[in-house]
């Protein structure tokens, strides 16, 4: 249904930290950069999810949040704890979620500009 998604933010260098680590653990990668903009993917210069400099941010509200699909449960516990480290705020530990589903295994952060963000693998 999609075919990207941007999120604006305020320190390229910051955020692309945070998602280097974060997508790094799901198997994402820089697909482009440039001075405003970092594209994540797998293929280059096919961005799935793109960071696009802004000067004023404002991350939706409460009710928003992307979630990417992990391989496996491995992976999302790698995509939390490597976000963590380099300044991602917990917004719930990796788990199963048995009100989402049986094998609704996820974990959530924040990123620095307050946008929120998932892994997800459910099998």
């Amino acid at each position: 249904m999609l075919h990207h998604v941007s999120f604006p933010v305020t320190d390229l260098a910051l955020s692309a930290a945070f998602y280097d680590a974060a997508l790094g653990a799901l198997g994402f990668r820089r697909v482009f950069e440039d001075e405003t903009a970092i594209g994540y993917g797998l293929v280059d210069d096919q961005d799935m999810f793109c960071l696009k400099l802004r000067s004023e941010v404002r991350a939706p509200s409460a009710g928003f949040h992307l979630a990417f699909a992990a391989p496996d449960q491995a992976a999302v516990d790698r995509f939390h704890a490597q976000a963590l480290a380099v300044g991602g705020r917990d917004n719930g530990a990796p788990g199963l979620r048995p009100d989402y589903g049986a094998q609704y295994y996820a974990a959530f952060l924040i990123d620095p500009d307050g946008h929120r963000i998932e892994a997800v693998i459910n099998r």
